[in-house]
């Protein structure tokens, strides 16, 4: 037995970090597999950490996240120019606009694949040749921290391992899931509105297979230890081409029993686990982070007691700030946001907040938040600026909203032309908002430049996801940079400059308080306070397409003595209290001086 097997059995033994890990993998290998497996996929997988760790080479760092810390969002081939690889142009216009702006940029999957724009892998180790190599991967390292995305619930059928399947060959004909159609699957949780299996010619003759997302998209079987063996070697060697952090896609739906609804389910959460304690063991720093775009209390089931993920998105943001700002009311906005106080989060975990993302707005996480009515009010609204609402299939076999697919900048595009000023305005507001939330600020790629909504790209892959997925091209998109009076150029401007003034604020460290402030009907305000107590920052909001006056008797006192950070025209603070312009955003600061050590020593 090898020494990592020693520690795990004797209990006399003094353990290390990496020995406790060690004991935490054959636990939840035992709950998952079964004594008798467990034992020896410890040690494989164990040792598979170890070889990963000795490869590894970069500088360790610390814990991770500091107000510094913001994540942009972006496929490989967002910007294309015809002289180079889409990578190295990305790079170039990052290192020219958002330089010293960008903690880590999270490259949508860029690998082969045949459908929904990478979510379908067919090699989940090379980089798609139309993008880069991973070169190009290494170089964008050079200078930001990297997340990648882990598509461990789904393969495409062009996969080498669904081909092994069709022919009987391994390993892939134990890698996925046969069920009969006969079989009643009604308990089933779905996301879509295609059917759960779809039949398949292999060389047994027709059969049906799993497909969660659509026939292209067939679920891999976690039963099968071989396979999560594989995925996890996967998972190790994206560390060692520099990812940081790690995002499971949609890992809900990950381990599947007959009976049950398929999502959540117990031995998914194992999972996770499992493959937090391999990363740990190869970079201690790396992150995991999941995608569960589901409601707030299930989404947040995934940061387990601070032992699964360290990050999960903030799926219910989006909607809520869209439904705020085109309804006028913050009422359900400011109680949701006042859960989050009363729900602190273990320690070392944190929110991803964000307005958009390759993804369409997730209506789940509106459950429970906002009366029905007034999310088909909102949705009637969004198809006017020509968005699309994709469904999924119930218990019941009705369908019912899931998503909506709109381009976040023309979701705020007021119907009447004589509004159209308000434009800009209202969705800066929804950006501001989400930069000054606890957590992580994350942007995605077409906020930053106010892309319209792509209807050439809806037309050409027939996705409605294709709304939000533009892909630019260089030379046009520099150009509408340069244009002040553009709506790229206007919102670009807008957007470095607030970067920049929030990687400046202590108080916006995800590890700092955030209090939501008693305000009117339209408006919203939070206080976020520093981890050490040395700064303040009271964030006021007005939601609505009118000037209004933010009484002050609510806020704390001395408030004149603040400074504003954002500078917005419209603005100001006089005797009578704050006046916020139409959409109109406030950051006020007070910095606290903190005594050094010794001179409160002394003072005592």
């Amino acid at each position: 037995m090898s020494a990592a097997g020693a520690a795990m059995t004797d209990p006399a033994v003094a353990y290390t970090q990496a020995e406790i890990r060690h004991r935490r993998i054959l636990a939840r290998l035992t709950a998952v597999y079964g004594a008798e497996r467990a034992a020896s996929l410890a040690e494989r997988l164990i040792a598979l950490a170890e070889t990963h760790r000795e490869r590894l080479h970069r500088a360790p760092r610390g814990f991770y996240w500091t107000q510094e810390d913001i994540l942009l969002i972006t496929y490989g081939d967002m910007v294309q120019s015809p002289s180079e690889p889409p990578l190295q142009t990305l790079r170039a216009l990052l290192a020219k606009h958002l330089s010293g702006r960008l903690s880590m940029v999270h490259i949508l999957p860029f690998f082969p694949f045949s459908s929904d724009d990478g979510f379908s892998v067919s090699d989940f180790r090379s980089v798609n040749p139309e993008l880069g190599s991973w070169e190009d991967i290494a170089a964008l390292a050079e200078d930001w921290d990297l997340a990648m995305d882990l598509v461990l619930n789904h393969c495409s059928r062009e996969h080498p391992w669904f081909f092994d399947f069709l022919a009987g060959n391994p390993p892939g004909n134990e890698y996925f899931i046969e069920e009969d159609p006969a079989t009643n699957l009604s308990r089933v949780t779905r996301p879509r509105s295609t059917p759960l299996l779809s039949p398949v010619r292999t060389h047994r003759g027709v059969t049906h297979v799993w497909t969660t997302f659509g026939a292209d998209q067939v679920d891999l079987d976690y039963r099968n230890p071989k396979l999560l063996v594989e995925m996890a070697d996967t998972l190790l060697e994206y560390l060692g081409q520099g990812a940081r952090m790690v995002r499971l896609d949609a890992v809900a739906y990950l381990w599947k029993e007959i009976g049950t609804p398929c999502i959540h389910h117990p031995l998914t959460h194992e999972l996770v686990k499992l493959l937090r304690d391999l990363m740990e063991l190869v970079d201690p720093t790396a992150l995991v982070m999941t995608e569960t775009n589901v409601p707030h209390a299930e989404n947040i089931s995934y940061f387990g007691r601070g032992d699964e993920a360290h990050v999960v998105y903030q799926f219910s943001l989006p909607p809520l700030l869209l439904h705020a700002i085109q309804s006028g009311t913050t009422q359900y906005l400011r109680t949701w946001a006042q859960t989050l106080e009363q729900d602190p989060l273990p320690r070392g975990c944190t929110f991803l907040n964000f307005t958009a993302s390759h993804d369409g707005v997730g209506l789940r996480p509106l459950e429970g938040l906002v009366p029905a009515d007034e999310v088909q009010a909102m949705l009637d609204a969004m198809r006017r600026r020509g968005g699309y609402i994709s469904t999924k299939r119930n218990m019941d076999g009705s369908d019912s909203p899931y998503e909506l697919n709109i381009s976040y900048f023309d979701a705020f595009r007021p119907g009447d032309e004589a509004d159209q000023h308000l434009h800009v305005p209202a969705f800066l507001l929804s950006q501001i908002v989400s930069l000054s939330f606890k957590g992580i600020a994350a942007v995605y790629f077409h906020c930053l430049t106010a892309t319209p909504n792509d209807y050439l790209g809806v037309e050409r892959t027939g996705m409605t996801r294709s709304i939000n997925r533009r892909k630019w091209d260089q030379s046009e998109l520099e150009s509408l940079i340069a244009d002040r009076q553009s709506d790229t150029g206007r919102v670009f401007a807008a957007y470095r400059r607030l970067l920049d003034i929030r990687r400046r604020q202590r108080a916006f460290h995800p590890e700092g308080p955030q209090r939501v402030v008693d305000l009117a009907d339209g408006l919203l305000g939070l206080e976020r306070i520093a981890p050490d107590g040395s700064q303040r920052i009271l964030a006021l909001y007005n939601f609505r397409p009118e000037p209004v006056r933010v009484d002050l008797q609510p806020l704390p006192k001395g408030l004149l003595g603040w400074t504003e950070l954002l500078g917005m025209t419209g603005v100001r603070l006089d005797h009578l209290g704050l006046h916020l312009p139409p959409y109109g955003a406030c950051w006020l600061r007070k910095d606290t001086p903190q005594w050094p050590a010794t001179a409160r020593e002394n003072a005592e």
